[in-house]
């Protein structure tokens, strides 16, 4: 566990933070979060997490207490006050509190906004480079899942229905087709071209997912962004997650259905590197 937190302009032993039980981040998941990766110290895709950061804020009908460079500021001093080498900085920001409990914000609500920077564990670092297996569900999240809140509920219990039957993440999909993981983006490669849904309300508009579709178009690869079934998704050639801590990560099967030889794919490799050369070189 993290043992400094930001809160509301201070920094804080974890076991001092608190937030009032009127917040109406802990009440309705009125709240927004964003996800920084941590590379060599650094962060990485510092200003593609800002520009989601402000789409969902404008989206709720939100305002932040802090410019990008003070969150910059924040979020250097929680990797620097854990030792973070590779890891992760997450930051919430809640519409705050008014004092009652009411659906309806009142617009005097002052913003509650806490951060922290945990490290990236052996397990999950054994997961990205060994390649994970992947539990089909249904998405049972709410319809705005461009926004990014914490309500992530439907998430949970599609995360725990893949563990509990032997697997590290879930494929959502709906009415037959696929919309994305629990908790990061989908990509499967057909004919050497990688396929992804295409951007909607009805998926997270992952910044690991933008700057990796960037990226392959600079080494001449394909991608189409298009909708598709579960059948296709498994009937793929390889495949792989995208997110702002696991990268770029090797999928070796879904459900029953498993990729080639059972192991990570070549491409999926070559977008490995590739991607972690670019989080390097531009992580501030």
């Amino acid at each position: 566990m993290p043992e400094t937190v930001y809160l509301n302009g201070r920094f804080l032993h974890a076991a001092e933070a608190k937030v009032s039980v009127f917040d109406r981040g802990l009440l309705f998941a009125d709240a927004i979060y964003e996800v920084c990766g941590v590379i060599d110290g650094k962060l990485i895709d510092f200003p593609g997490h800002m520009a989601r950061l402000d789409r969902s804020l404008s989206e709720m009908g939100m305002t932040c207490p802090l410019d990008h460079d003070g969150i910059l500021d924040v979020m250097r001093r929680l990797v620097a006050a854990e030792g973070v080498t590779e890891g992760l900085v997450y930051m919430q920001f809640t519409r705050g509190s008014s004092g009652d409990r009411d659906f309806l914000p009142s617009g005097e609500e002052a913003p509650t906004v806490f951060g922290f920077a945990q490290h990236k564990s052996e397990a999950f670092r054994a997961e990205i480079e060994n390649g994970i297996h992947m539990v089909s569900a249904p998405d049972q999240r709410w319809r705005r899942r461009d926004i990014k809140t914490v309500g992530l509920m439907g998430s949970v219990f599609a995360k725990m229905a893949a563990r509990d039957a032997g697997g590290q993440e879930a494929l959502l999909h709906e009415d037959g087709i696929v919309t994305e993981g629990a908790a990061t983006s989908f990509f499967f490669v057909r004919d050497g071209r990688l396929v992804t849904r295409p951007l909607s309300d009805s998926i997270l508009h992952g910044c690991t997912r933008k700057a990796l579709i960037a990226l392959v178009a600079e080494h001449g690869l394909a991608v189409d962004e298009r909708l598709f079934t579960l059948a296709e998704a498994k009937a793929a050639e390889e495949a792989f997650l995208t997110g702002a801590s696991t990268y770029v990560c090797p999928v070796l099967s879904i459900d029953a259905a498993t990729f080639g030889d059972g192991r990570p794919g070549s491409l999926t490799r070559r977008l490995q590197t590739i991607y972690v050369d670019l989080a390097r070189e531009s992580a501030i």
